[in-house]
């Protein structure tokens, strides 16, 4: 409603999380950091805590999106269960496959988890398990999870577990029959509400994301904002939202502390006074979207209307009337996944990015030479793993592998073959699948690889002074670009006319415009030229 009012691109306030929008205080990327220093190091418990809706979800999004390749995770998220149950649920996480008969027994399930774990460390591979909710864990099933770390070699531990629940998780944690296990804790992280600095940033940082190009709040609306909303951001996005809509109402398109103010009257139902937190009426409006999150990472629900009392009198239907076409209901991303799980592995994706190439691919360990980097090289491809946009692969122009991350935590790997500027097309199945990027956004934290072939085989920094057949690469490719026809032979030296053309292509593509031609700008330029034989995932090389 208010979208195109602002010059904006979608709403920015949305409760549910997308990555797209991930805004990291001090305090979160310090807790991230420490989360994934505890993936790659072996020991011990790590502990992150924090109200409702200060960003716990977002961390463990970002930190599934941001694992090494050689660590594999199981999520718990609802976690109220038995002993049994949890280390049922646990093996089912890994994939590991348990008879009927070892379903119910403690010391069978733990004998199967501590040889799958000692497989995987002799393969290379760092097992983790993350349990969401923590604080809804049984004393009894804490002291199994306890036990759990005891699986070990003789210079590590074979599991690392992470707890992350709400401040109750530190109570719990703190009784006495459980001290063994806070004493294995290795890292306690809190997660505090945004200050206000951080609130305005934070404001800011969504609408820049939704496409704003001006400042839409006053600094007294930033204010106001964190002074209600006591700096939780779940709170803030419904703040801001119910501001925006009330702004976009009475046409005003500069958001006020007395709009932000009305806001909140409207919000939380009753006049808040000055310089009061409403934490009451806050807590009761999270613990609603806090449900309606929940629900959100069940999937979607198929929800039948309740059978009518009285009969139903079905409308006479006119004979000659043509009869109503089949309505086609395209498949969600989550079905999809669902539906083609064994084509999200990685080896599936790397043999369908090689396949668009005409090369065969052989799985091997990344690091081990045999990795699908090393394999690349061999047929002069080079292999770049980043992180990004959609912007920055349309520019790349690029067919990639994007890890996914679905809404109960699992990570999938998916090529995707087509982009423009509303779909992408996903190989999955037996035809690729359209998906929007609103929906691939959702799961999409901006982890991609990709291959491309740079001249020579191998890619090398270029820049002014530089001569040789690379230059002159880069030369005939400018031009061609640009549509310069040179009656002269192309110069193979890098002078200070192609540092010019360089420096115009950058900024003409929202690069770095620094006139020096690294692997980004070589890249883009390679997919602009979109050659004949190599994959692309628009001809029009920007998603037209």
């Amino acid at each position: 409603m208010y979208v195109s009012f602002f010059g904006l691109n979608e709403k920015p306030f949305s409760i549910t999380p997308d990555p797209r929008y991930l805004f990291l205080s001090e305090r979160h990327a310090e807790a991230l950091a420490h989360l994934l220093y505890g993936i790659k190091e072996a020991g011990g418990f790590i502990q992150l805590t924090g109200e409702v809706g200060t960003g716990k979800t977002t961390i463990v999004r970002s930190l599934l999106a941001q694992a090494p390749e050689n660590a594999e995770l199981a999520l718990i998220f609802n976690p109220r269960m038995t002993a049994p149950e949890f280390l049922l649920t646990l093996c089912e996480e890994l994939g590991i496959g348990v008879p009927d008969a070892a379903a119910g027994s403690l010391k069978d399930l733990v004998d199967i988890l501590n040889a799958y774990l000692l497989r995987a460390h002799a393969a290379g591979q760092r097992v983790v398990l993350v349990v969401d909710e923590a604080q809804n864990l049984e004393p009894e099933v804490l002291e199994q999870v306890r036990l759990l770390t005891n699986l070990e070699t003789n210079t590590q531990k074979l599991l690392q577990i992470i707890l992350i629940g709400q401040p109750e998780l530190r109570e719990l944690l703190e009784r006495s029959e459980l001290r063994q296990l806070a004493q294995r804790v290795t890292g306690r992280y809190h997660l505090d509400p945004l200050s206000a600095p951080e609130t305005a940033a934070y404001v800011r940082h969504r609408l820049r994301v939704a496409g704003a190009t001006t400042e839409i709040f006053s600094r007294g609306a930033l204010r106001k904002i964190h002074r209600l909303s006591g700096g939780v951001p779940r709170v803030i996005n419904i703040l801001c939202d119910r501001a925006l809509l009330g702004g976009y109402s009475l046409d005003r398109h500069r958001i006020t502390s007395a709009l932000v103010r009305q806001a909140a009257r409207e919000v939380f139902g009753w006049r808040p006074r000055r310089g009061w937190v409403i934490w009451p009426a806050a807590a009761a409006l999270v613990l609603l979207t806090a449900t309606a999150l929940a629900l959100w990472r069940l999937g979607p629900v198929a929800w039948q209307p309740a059978p009518a009392a009285s009969r139903i009198i079905k409308p006479a239907v006119q004979p000659d009337a043509p009869a109503p076409r089949p309505v086609k209901i395209k498949p969600t991303l989550a079905a999809l996944l669902d539906r083609y799980t064994r084509q999200t592995s990685r080896q599936a994706a790397y043999a369908k990015l090689f396949g668009l190439w005409n090369l065969r691919y052989v799985g091997g360990d990344p690091g081990s030479g045999t990795g699908p980097c090393a394999q690349a090289a061999q047929h002069g491809l080079a292999c770049l793993k980043s992180h990004g946009s959609l912007g920055q692969l349309r520019l790349y122009n690029r067919p990639a592998i994007l890890r996914l991350i679905g809404s109960r935590g699992h990570r999938y790997e998916v090529l995707m073959t087509g982009l423009d500027h509303a779909h992408a097309l996903l190989a999955l199945g037996p035809t690729p699948q359209r998906v929007s990027i609103a929906a691939l956004s959702r799961d999409w934290m901006g982890h991609y690889v990709l291959l491309w072939r740079p001249v020579g085989g191998r890619v090398r920094t270029l820049l002014q002074g530089m001569s040789g057949a690379r230059v002159r690469w880069l030369r005939e490719s400018l031009e061609r670009v640009e549509g310069i026809r040179d009656k002269q032979p192309p110069s193979d030296v890098y002078d200070a006319r192609l540092t010019r053309l360089v420096r115009r292509f950058q900024h003409a593509h929202g690069l770095t415009v620094d006139g020096i031609a690294g692997i980004k700008t070589q890249l883009a330029l390679s997919g602009a030229l979109a050659e004949p034989g190599t994959p692309i995932l628009s001809r029009h090389g920007q998603g037209g």
